[in-house]
């Protein structure tokens, strides 16, 4: 009772309110399972929920450092140290006690990198690191949130519920891991692979001679305002869901989804004309939502994990000429896929004047060869 005294003392708990059964419920939980007053406080000054107490403390170690005591075990400047924590999306205000003895291990493998790549490279590097897995802990919450914590929030669960549903998902996080290490090193073959085939007709280490293609959905923005949550969610995730099944089923890599927007690259240009005219096909008799898009061939910039490039500018800007249901392409890319057996065909489109180029862009509408689906030959 000592304990329930202390967290009415914090405004934790009072035996007065409706809610105090759950309340108590939960805290008699906690302290069961070996948590303190003093963690649920050391958890509240970073979090709000109660809730997340106990998978916030399987989640990071409550026993943090300062950047200076992380000096003191690594040997790295203090500068050093905030700078790879600010590169990886996980800043340190002042003198805070924020790292964690996990922390201490990234940094000193940071820290030895740099003399390997440069500091500026490795910075670079760390920002990529960093966005891609705040990406994959933003997806974890919104799962989370929208599969297990609003079906509880609805049937008034109740703190203890929620608690314990939130703890049992911090858990699987550490399967997770392992995942992600074999999946790491099975795309970290993949994309050496791609790219010694991108480097083939390149011109520089750091280019490639790719296929980058762009396709939207025209009408989603005017029916983002209209639909439900629930329901602008499943389109969401149908466009998704089609973007990395048709352009992963074709050897493609899909670079970003920027809301309605999917932006993708190959090796081979009749594998971009095939993605390009699935993504067509699986949106076909939506009338709703009517896709369009733009293929571009040609040497790009590679860094980071993105493209850059005339190229890509090229099809971005072609992507927007196009009209619903019609993906366009440009000349050279027509000529190395007529070159071959090709299963697509190719209209002209006229010559189109495109800005940030001087010179009319001549272009091409994709179309399957007679017999064949959108979906292309393979």
């Amino acid at each position: 009772m000592t304990d329930l005294a202390e967290f009415e003392a914090l405004g934790l708990y009072d035996p007065a309110a409706a809610d105090a059964d759950d309340r108590r419920a939960l805290l008699e939980w906690m302290l069961a399972r070996g948590i303190s007053v003093d963690d649920v406080a050391g958890v509240l000054r970073r979090r709000r929920s109660i809730t997340a107490v106990a998978g916030d403390l399987v989640l990071r170690s409550s026993d943090r450092l300062s950047a200076a005591e992380v000096a003191d075990r690594t040997g790295l400047p203090v500068e050093t140290i905030r700078r790879i924590s600010l590169a990886v999306g996980l800043p340190v205000d002042g003198d805070e006690p924020g790292f964690t003895a996990s922390d201490v291990q990234m940094i000193e493998l940071f820290g030895a990198g740099g003399e390997l790549f440069g500091e500026v490279a490795l910075e670079h590097f760390l920002r990529v690191v960093g966005s891609s897995l705040a990406r994959i802990a933003d997806a974890a919450g919104s799962l989370f949130l929208a599969e297990v914590e609003a079906p509880l929030a609805a049937a008034e669960a109740g703190e203890l519920a929620l608690a314990q549903a939130n703890l049992e998902a911090i858990q699987m996080l550490t399967p997770l891991r392992q995942v992600m290490d074999s999946l790491f090193l099975a795309h970290m073959e993949q994309a050496i692979i791609r790219s010694e085939a991108a480097r083939e007709h390149s011109t520089s280490l750091v280019t490639g001679y790719l296929c980058v293609g762009f396709v939207d959905l025209v009408g989603f923005t005017q029916l983002s305002q209209q639909l439900p949550v629930a329901e602008l969610r499943t389109l969401v995730d149908d466009f998704e869901s089609a973007a990395y099944d048709v352009v992963g089923t074709r050897g493609g890599r899909v670079v970003k989804l920027i809301g309605d927007e999917v932006m993708f690259v190959t090796v081979d240009p009749e594998a971009a004309c095939e993605i390009g005219l699935a993504l067509l096909e699986r949106f076909g008799d939506d009338t709703a939502v009517m896709p369009r898009g733009a293929l571009a061939l040609g040497e790009v910039l590679t860094r980071g994990g993105d493209y850059y490039g005339t190229v890509v500018n090229l099809a971005s800007r072609v992507a927007d000429l196009a009209v619903p249901r019609e993906i366009l392409a440009t000349d050279e890319l027509r000529e190395r896929v007529e070159a071959g057996a090709s299963g697509v065909t190719f209209t002209p489109a006229g010559r189109r004047m495109l800005k940030g180029f001087d010179d009319p862009v001549e272009l091409f509408a994709l179309g399957p060869a007679p017999g064949q689906s959108g979906a292309g030959a393979r």
